[in-house]
C-alpha cells in the first residue's frame, strides 16, 4: 500500500464522503452514513442487526462491488476494530464482530476471484474514486440510474477494479487488530487475515 493511499484510509472521515453520488446494489449510498453511525455505536442489537443488513446487501451483490464499496470498507474495518474491543462486555458489539468478520471473508473473496481475471490497472489513488468525472449527478432520480445501466461501458475498467481493489485495501487497515482478536473470534479472523 503506499504512503498516499495509507494516509487517506487513516484520515477518512463519513463526511468527506459523497454517497448520494456513489452507486450500491440498490441504488445510491445516502443511507449508508445513518448506518456506519448506528453500527459504530452498537447500541442495541435490533438497530445493529438492520443497518448491517442495508449496508451489507447494497455493498456486494452476486459477487459485485460497487462505488461505494471501497469507502464502506474504511469505516467498516474501523468498526470491526471497536467490535472485537468491546466484544466481551457488549452483546451487539459481539453479534457484528463475527456477522463482519464474515463479510469482510466474501468481500475479500470477491476481490481475489476478480484479481485471478483479466482486469484493468486500478486507479493509482483511492482518493481518484471521487474525481467528478466518476461521480453520478448530484439530484438521484432512479430513472436516469437506470438508464445509465443501460449504456454499453457504465464503469470505465479501472474505475470498475478499483472497487475490488480499494476494498481490499481498506481491509488491510485491520490487520492488527485482526491479528489480536479475543479467542473467541480466533478462527474467523484467521481466514480474513488469510485472504489479506
Amino acid at each position: 500500500m503506499t504512503e498516499e493511499n495509507r494516509t487517506y484510509i487513516t484520515h477518512l472521515k463519513v463526511a468527506d464522503v459523497p454517497w448520494h453520488r456513489l452507486t450500491t446494489a440498490y441504488g445510491r449510498g445516502m443511507e449508508f452514513p445513518a448506518h456506519l453511525t448506528v453500527l459504530e455505536q452498537m447500541r442495541d442489537l435490533s438497530s445493529v442487526k438492520k443497518s448491517l443488513y442495508e449496508l451489507t446487501t447494497n455493498m456486494e451483490h452476486q459477487s459485485t462491488l460497487w462505488h461505494a464499496t471501497p469507502f464502506c470498507m474504511v469505516f467498516l474495518s474501523r468498526i470491526l476494530e471497536k467490535a472485537l474491543t468491546e466484544s466481551g462486555q457488549n452483546p451487539a458489539a459481539y453479534f457484528l464482530a463475527g456477522e463482519l468478520l464474515d463479510f469482510f471473508t466474501c468481500i475479500l473473496q470477491c476481490f481475489h476471484d476478480g484479481d485471478e481475471m483479466d482486469h484493468a490497472d486500478p486507479l493509482p489513488l483511492f482518493s481518484d474514486l471521487l474525481k467528478e468525472e466518476y461521480l453520478w449527478s448530484e439530484e438521484y432520480d432512479e430513472e436516469e440510474d437506470e438508464m445509465r445501466y443501460e449504456e454499453e461501458e457504465v464503469f470505465p475498467d479501472d474505475l470498475f477494479y478499483s472497487f475490488y481493489y480499494y476494498s481490499w485495501q481498506a481491509a488491510l487497515a485491520c490487520r492488527d487488530a485482526l491479528e489480536q482478536a479475543p479467542e473467541a473470534f480466533a478462527e474467523p479472523a484467521a481466514a480474513v487475515l488469510q485472504l489479506l
